[in-house]
């Protein structure tokens, strides 16, 4: 019988799945910024991050078995719903940069900052993305400590990668979005 953990561990690799694909999209698309004349900062932060992901997705997995988080059918499906709004934020970002969009900061000189799809609205829809989704994605399941140990991680992570990305960036960048917010619209 498929119980809502076999569903949720599908759930998971599907996720894994995901993140495989999107690294090999980040590399054709750093291959594609190096051959351009891009330069890359930053990446002394860069093996932590990928290793803060990787142990993010194996939590969400061992928590709600190691721990018999029950599925909780309201929150669960709230959460799913976060998750998958993460989701969508996240290619509406990948799909506005199209081939500027890696995991790593490359940055292209004389580059116009992009400012159109969601990054009109703050100046890092992906982060949002990412802060989103560690928190909704172990809630599906009731991974509770998983998503908030991961939330503070992510929030000390995002503090240095936000700042090396925007240095990176440059003037021409902070004079475009001097008047969006980071991360909430409207603020």
């Amino acid at each position: 019988m498929v119980s809502s953990l076999h569903l949720y561990w599908g759930l998971l690799a599907l996720v894994g799945v995901e993140r495989l694909l999107e690294l090999w999209l980040s590399n054709r698309n750093a291959a594609w910024a190096f051959a351009r004349g891009g330069v890359e900062t930053g990446q002394g932060h860069y093996r932590f991050m990928t290793v803060f992901h990787t142990a993010f997705l194996v939590a969400c997995a061992v928590e709600p078995w190691a721990l018999a988080r029950p599925f909780v059918a309201p929150w669960g499906f709230v959460a799913l719903g976060g998750a998958l709004a993460a989701q969508a934020l996240r290619y509406w970002a990948i799909t506005t940069l199209g081939p500027r969009w890696n995991t790593r900061v490359i940055v292209l000189p004389e580059a116009e900052p992009v400012t159109q799809g969601p990054y009109r609205f703050v100046r890092h829809p992906n982060y949002v993305a990412v802060v989103l989704e560690l928190a909704a994605l172990p809630l599906v399941h009731g991974a509770f400590v998983t998503a908030a140990l991961f939330s503070v991680g992510n929030a000390l992570l995002l503090s240095v990668r936000i700042r090396e990305e925007e240095r990176a960036l440059g003037q021409a960048y902070a004079r475009a979005f001097k008047e969006k917010p980071r991360f909430v619209p409207g603020r």
